[in-house]
């Protein structure tokens, strides 16, 4: 099963989503030739020790090119929802290799770093004013706790010399409850960044989105402080499972929340199953109370889906999502993997309107050596996951079954598009400062 995605330079470098048992091929982390995109080729694989060990899965992978660095986070994975070994007790490790000229294709292990707790996602941020010096990690180590860390900031800077400094933010408000009774899932998913790293946007499971001042770590203040903006009482929130992914549209007072919402198979951890999630376009002009102004829905988001055949069909929603997942954000565009919908182009030109402007939903592989058992044991045999990647004008995505997918589009503000050298929904990377410019301090 394939995971996270990362391209540089003619080449783009895919973790898995599953671990190294002998029975799970190519479990490491692949590297494409995608020099000539209509025909990528993988060209090579890091293997054991460094990746595609038992129990381990390549969750997240980023690249720092002013560092020629391919930055993989490693964790321990579940047999439930990742079909990795039982019992296995793995260290989380975020392991760094140079990619500078041949190690292009045969990635070097110069570093590698173990976090204070267990990273989920993070969000690479580089220094707009010194990006060939400076670079920092914002991790999400989710908890319900109000005493340990639910994000860690780590100064990534001296990173080919095995040095590590740690920032934590704890989130010490109290999580509410909802209507039915459940209480909010206080878990920090997944954060973005605001190009100058002064602000943080945070996406909480269930307890929502909020607006976080790290105005002075990305200062690199001593001893910095981080600040809620958002007071918590006034934060946006919905439901359990909710807030998966949070990014600002470049350019506007406005963010993009998806949800990700698993099938009926994950009903005892929480609501999961029929109508799944969507995405949320928030108001954030006042950062101490974001407002939702617009939603975007799938067919099957539609709550009278779950009413027809095919929506209460337990083949289709037990082992199966149609959830959103990872947002990449152009002025006016939002890529947004959607699990079994496949791919989705949505217009954010209006945010009280999203449209959608294009989708690719490919045509599976008719068999594959590992099933995702919470995503691909049902009939729908998709299951796009990955942040899409757009580079020299290409969309790279990755679906979790069926793999790598290189794409064109031709809708609306498709020029946003072409002209884009590089951009990713979760750095601060390539386009992302000239749609919206960072003045340096």
């Amino acid at each position: 099963m394939n995971a996270a995605l990362a391209v540089h330079d003619g080449y783009a470098y895919v973790g898995s989503r599953t671990d190294g048992q002998p029975q799970h091929r190519n479990s490491g982390i692949l590297v494409v030739d995608v020099g000539e995109p209509t025909d990528p080729e993988v060209v090579a694989e890091i293997g054991p020790p460094h990746a595609g060990l038992v129990g381990e899965t390549s969750r997240e992978l980023r690249i720092w090119p002013q560092q020629d660095l391919l930055v993989v986070l490693n964790f321990g994975c579940s047999s439930a929802i990742h079909a990795c070994a039982t019992g296995e007790a793995v260290d989380s490790r975020v392991t760094v290799f140079d990619i500078r000229g041949k190690h292009a294709a045969n990635p070097k292990l110069v570093s590698t770093y173990t976090p204070s707790r267990t990273p989920h996602e993070f969000f690479l941020w580089v220094d707009p004013a010194r990006p060939a010096t400076r670079a920092l990690l914002f991790q999400t180590t989710p908890t319900s706790s109000k005493t340990r860390p639910s994000m860690i900031v780590t100064d990534f800077s001296k990173a080919r010399q095995g040095r590590f400094r740690e920032t934590p933010w704890v989130a010490e408000f109290d999580g509410g409850t909802f209507d039915n009774g459940e209480r909010e899932d206080r878990r920090l998913h997944s954060v973005g960044v605001s190009n100058d790293g002064r602000r943080t946007y945070l996406a909480f499971l269930g307890s929502g989105f909020l607006v976080l001042d790290t105005s002075e770590v990305a200062a690199g203040t001593p001893n910095p402080t981080i600040e809620l903006v958002t007071p918590p009482e006034n934060r946006a929130k919905w439901s359990n499972p909710g807030a998966h992914s949070a990014v600002k549209l470049p350019g506007r007072d406005v963010a993009l929340v998806t949800d990700e919402v698993y099938g009926d198979a994950l009903d005892a951890l929480g609501p999961h199953g029929c109508p799944w999630g969507w995405t949320r376009l928030l108001d954030i002009t006042d950062e101490t109370a974001p407002k939702v102004v617009g939603e975007y829905r799938v067919e099957e988001n539609d709550p009278g889906y779950c009413d027809t055949p095919e929506g209460s069909n337990p083949a289709n929603t037990t082992f199966t999502s149609y959830s959103a997942h990872n947002p990449t954000l152009t002025p006016n565009l939002a890529f947004v993997t959607w699990h079994s919908a496949g791919l989705e182009a949505i217009s954010t030109a209006d945010p009280t309107a999203p449209r959608r402007t294009g989708t690719f939903k490919p045509e599976p592989l008719p068999l594959v050596g590992t099933e995702d058992p919470a995503l691909s044991l049902g009939s729908d045999k998709v299951v796009m996951w990955s942040y899409p990647v757009i580079d020299d004008g290409l969309i790279y995505v990755v679906d979790i079954r069926n793999g790598l997918y290189i794409l064109r589009y031709t809708g609306a503000h498709a020029a946003e598009v072409d002209g884009i050298d590089f951009l990713e929904g979760n750095s601060n990377l390539g386009d992302a400062l000239r749609f919206e410019p960072v003045t340096h301090r």
